[in-house]
């Protein structure tokens, strides 16, 4: 199923792929609950926060809410699940700082160094990210992940986000690449597998949030199993 003999190009998903969304928003939100005194036990409101983010994103990824939309609704909907009244004015301020500090955390999924230095000898690599632009390419540096892309593609530069074609067809196109010569490796079946296999190029689900099991590609549970795969 995987044919890694035309290979020259291996485009990376960020967030939930080498970037541990999930520890370094913890982290994000542990430090502004802090500074603001809030008594608002974490686990808690990240238990709710989580699932009500990714339903959001998704809302955002099919432009059916703007950014501002994002950032506000999806804090106002998790305060609202836990039954905690908190103003308009609180929301917009702890979404400004959770923008401002999110970026500053650089933890990465265990093994993401040893597979990018191992593909690094071989392949050109690039990012294609939903995120947003500045703060992708802060988390980018401060995560020491810049020396080893070519070439960063963010929706929100780009103008599409994945799965829309648009986005992976300009990858293609500015890295001078074929589809039949490029590689994604994503976190989303969504976003990333089937966004990259509708535009002809090959793909690793790395399932690091457990969705469904398909045959769409090569699924993985570690980011070892693919320095494995590019070892044999």
């Amino acid at each position: 199923m995987l044919d890694l003999t035309k290979i020259t190009d291996i485009f990376f998903d960020l967030d939930h792929t080498l970037w541990d969304f999930e520890k370094n928003s913890a982290l994000t939100f542990e430090k502004i609950f802090n500074q603001k005194q809030l008594d608002l036990p974490l686990p808690a409101f990240l238990a709710t926060y989580n699932p009500i983010n990714h339903h959001f994103w998704k809302l955002y990824r099919n432009n059916e809410i703007t950014q501002d939309d994002l950032r506000y609704q999806r804090l106002a909907a998790t305060f609202s699940a836990l039954n905690i009244p908190v103003q308009d004015s609180d929301i917009v301020e702890i979404s400004d700082q959770y923008i401002k500090y999110l970026s500053e955390f650089p933890h990465l999924f265990d093994g993401t160094h040893r597979l990018l230095k191992h593909l690094k000898n071989d392949y050109t690599l690039h990012i294609i990210t939903n995120g947003f632009e500045l703060v992708q390419h802060h988390k980018i540096k401060n995560s020491g992940l810049g020396a080893y892309f070519d070439q960063v593609f963010t929706a929100e530069k780009v103008g599409f986000k994945k799965p829309h074609p648009q986005i992976f067809k300009e990858a293609l196109k500015q890295t001078a690449t074929s589809a039949t010569a490029a590689l994604m490796i994503g976190d989303s079946l969504e976003a990333d597998i089937l966004g990259a296999l509708d535009n002809g190029m090959q793909a690793i689900h790395f399932n690091s949030h457990q969705e469904d099991l398909h045959d769409h590609c090569v699924i993985v549970d570690s980011l070892e199993e693919i320095t494995q795969i590019f070892s044999t």
